[in-house]
């Protein structure tokens, strides 16, 4: 039976073989090593390299919302708190090391999983930003609207963001990405 505590192990190992070797030449009997268990128990919970690598990813993205979490101020206004979520998601994308390094050396495994794949990780940060924006209009810091095609919106300028960062959106630059964020996000999202 695989634990939690096995879960992690493994989702550890597969991380740290991923950024050593990558995802192509990391094979399953690495994360094995790594996650100090049997192949034939790493098999039992993963069938298939894919869902490693598909549970990492999703591990990876839940620990983004949460880092971005922990930076907003939910005393702020609903301006501040926008303001700093699109921070904190840029940095903290620019700041993943295992993807800035499979977008550059593995972008042909990489891009399907923030493409024609992308469909679980929009319907996540989907869902992340129409509960925040529900809870910032419950406080009646932002206008009463359906959420979801507003946070759909975002979610999809945000997977833009990781697969072409260069651009004229400042996503280096804290001050310039508050600015913009100011300027072009907190219109979108209707404050009160």
């Amino acid at each position: 039976m695989i634990t939690d505590a096995d879960q992690t192990e493994i989702l550890d190992g597969a991380l740290s073989a991923f950024l050593e070797f990558g995802i192509r030449r990391t094979s399953m009997g690495e994360v094995a090593k790594r996650s100090n268990l049997s192949p034939a128990t790493l098999y039992r919970r993963f069938a298939q390299k894919n869902d490693i690598v598909r549970a990492v990813a999703t591990r990876e993205a839940l620990r983004l919302i949460e880092e971005v979490d922990a930076r907003i101020d939910t005393s702020a206004s609903g301006e501040e708190q926008v303001v700093e979520g699109f921070v904190a998601f840029t940095q903290g994308v620019r700041r993943n090391k295992l993807l800035t390094r499979l977008l550059v050396t593995e972008p042909e495994l990489t891009l399907p999983l923030l493409t024609t794949e992308a469909g679980p990780f929009l319907a996540m940060g989907r869902h992340y930003l129409a509960g925040i924006t529900r809870r910032l209009q419950a406080e009646g810091k932002l206008q009463t609207y359906e959420p979801e095609p507003v946070a759909e919106i975002l979610a999809r300028l945000a997977l833009s963001l990781v697969l072409t960062p260069d651009g004229v959106i400042p996503v280096d630059d804290g001050a310039a990405a508050r600015n913009f964020a100011r300027d072009h996000i907190t219109p979108l999202v209707r404050l009160t």
